[in-house]
């Protein structure tokens, strides 16, 4: 590919995931990310570091910047990465730059993309299901992907753009697949994290102790409710019951990722901001709205609320 056929692509919000997805591209791309000072420092001295199974080597090629730049290329591509709870005032902040270009969100949690249709023409979804880590300044690991990276048009009139950025995430030796349904495919990827990313976070567990039976319980009635608000919104996923879903789940899901921490543990325990509201509180709140009763949902959104409050006294 010549340095003319490349596509200019910004990443906003770049923590983890972000820089490691811009390491990827780079090789495909004219990559900028905005990301912390201290990042885009270490970057712009030393290179990115990644490791792990998307490559280990330093990547110069990145251009990295801490907010909006005057004279700033018009990308081909905006992607967002950053967390739900910050979307919003990201999209404010980029606002003029977003305004009539397509922009894809590979967050975690349900309602990103809502908030991007208010400022972009075209809204790609996504969703990854990889273990991302920060070691260290402008230093990256990707610990492990255990299904493809998803993508799918979500609104806007250019549908073909979702099919470029596919190809592009491919030719960068990802592992990526396109959606022709990307609602089911988020409320797929949010099911597994509202099952377990709070248990995990509240007790300080790998994802292999939640297949205790006391557990299990919880997590159980946790699971039925979404997906009665899942039927209430009319929404459906490859399993067409709870059950099915939670068979899955304690027979494949938590065993891939048995010896892991989820992002909620790790925001925890350095007294950061969970994306709980995106997840069981979401589905609370739409329970109350839709009239669908979600205590076990509400109960542990209170407690990972309380918890975020207590380690930031």
């Amino acid at each position: 590919m010549t340095e003319a056929n490349r596509p200019d692509v910004l990443i906003l919000g770049a923590g983890g995931v972000g820089l490691s997805l811009a390491g990827a591209l780079a090789g495909v791309a004219r990559v900028t990310v905005a990301c912390r000072p201290r990042h885009a420092a270490a970057i712009a001295r030393d290179g990115l570091v990644m490791e792990g199974v998307w490559g280990d080597c330093t990547v110069r090629e990145i251009a990295c910047i801490t907010g909006p730049e005057k004279g700033l290329p018009a990308p081909d591509l905006v992607i967002i990465t950053a967390k739900g709870f910050d979307t919003r005032a990201v999209c404010e902040e980029y606002a003029d730059l977003l305004k009539g270009r397509t922009v894809a969100s590979l967050q975690n949690g349900i309602g990103n993309e809502e908030v991007i249709a208010e400022y972009a023409r075209n809204v790609i979804g996504g969703t990854v299901t990889t273990n991302f880590s920060v070691v260290g300044d402008g230093h990256v690991r990707v610990k492990s992907q255990s299904s493809p990276m998803i993508f799918g048009h979500w609104s806007g009139p250019n549908v073909e753009m979702v099919g470029c950025l596919v190809e592009m995430v491919r030719s960068a030796g990802v592992l990526v697949e396109a959606s022709t349904d990307i609602r089911s495919a988020k409320w797929t990827k949010s099911l597994l994290n509202l099952s377990i990313n709070p248990i995990c976070a509240l007790l300080s567990v790998p994802v292999g102790k939640v297949a205790d039976s006391r557990l299990q319980q919880v997590i159980r009635e946790i699971v039925r409710e979404a997906f009665m608000v899942m039927e209430a919104k009319g929404v459906r996923t490859a399993w067409p019951t709870a059950e099915t879903y939670l068979d899955h789940l304690f027979s494949v899901q938590v065993p891939d990722f048995a010896t892991a921490y989820p992002s909620m543990y790790y925001d925890i325990q350095t007294g950061r901001r969970t994306e709980i509201d995106l997840l069981n509180g979401y589905i609370a709140d739409q329970g109350e709205v839709l009239g669908v009763p979600t205590p076990y949902n509400r109960c542990i959104t209170n407690l990972i609320r309380f918890k975020e409050a207590n380690g930031r006294e």
